[in-house]
């Protein structure tokens, strides 16, 4: 099993980051790359949106399956590091639908939420898997999405440091979207490089990090892999 490396008296060292890897599977197409993921990028919390529930092992190496959701046909998955990681309580969030929801098939349920205890650091945090309404509605829309994601994690605990990663399906006027994340007290971060593919006349920045009593200096893009979007990878470090 991985394991985190630790100091030379022999115990855990107190502020190593929260490595975390989140991946739009683009309806579960992408499933059979998870579990070379969770080794060679030694994954302490992998959040998936747009997997099956059903085809999801129980677990991936070093990690376990914290939580995934049932009734979304876009589901929303969260594994996290088993040596590392209490889990204290998980919760699903239906949050405001779009024309497209409504219309096609119900896809309410877009944040799944894990409250963690981390042995490691004596802390308790919060990692949250998300996933946005499509580009079919619109960005104001999908702001109130954001707001009740925050929302949800909160009611889970207060002013404890919380991350939630995921497809925002927000590549336009970002820098409002910043703004507003600023004034709540939640930092927005994008990966160094596009993370969406699929058309070679369309390639975006979709899949993003909201923060708070985290420090993360980048957000890194993996390899080209079965799905139209590209994973992201981060370290979390619980800010000073």
């Amino acid at each position: 099993m991985l394991s985190h490396p630790r100091s030379p008296c022999g115990c855990a060292r107190r502020g190593i980051p929260l490595r975390i890897v989140s991946y739009n599977l683009r309806k579960h197409a992408a499933g059979h790359e998870l579990a070379d993921i969770a080794v060679a990028h030694d994954v302490d919390a992998l959040c998936l949106q747009e997997c099956d529930a059903e085809a999801l092992p129980e677990r991936l190496h070093h990690l376990i399956l914290a939580d995934a959701t049932k009734a979304n046909r876009l589901g929303l998955a969260i594994y996290v590091r088993e040596s590392r990681y209490d889990i204290l309580e998980t919760r699903v969030f239906a949050i405001q639908k779009s024309v497209h929801d409504r219309v096609l098939a119900p896809a309410h349920e877009r944040l799944l939420a894990v409250y963690l205890h981390d042995r490691e650091t004596s802390e308790d945090v919060l990692v949250g898997s998300f996933h946005a309404a499509p580009l079919t509605a619109s960005n104001s829309l999908r702001r109130k999405q954001i707001a009740a994601a925050h929302a949800g994690m909160r009611s889970l605990a207060e002013d404890i440091p919380a991350v939630m990663v995921g497809d925002f399906n927000y590549p336009w006027f970002i820098r409002g979207l910043e703004r507003r994340l600023t004034t709540t007290g939640y930092a927005l971060m994008r990966s160094t490089e596009p993370t969406y593919l699929r058309y070679k006349f369309f390639t975006g920045y979709f899949d993003f990090v909201t923060s708070t009593g985290f420090d993360i200096d980048h957000v890194d893009v993996l390899p080209a892999g079965a799905s139209d979007h590209r994973a992201i990878s981060l370290d979390a470090q619980l800010a000073a």
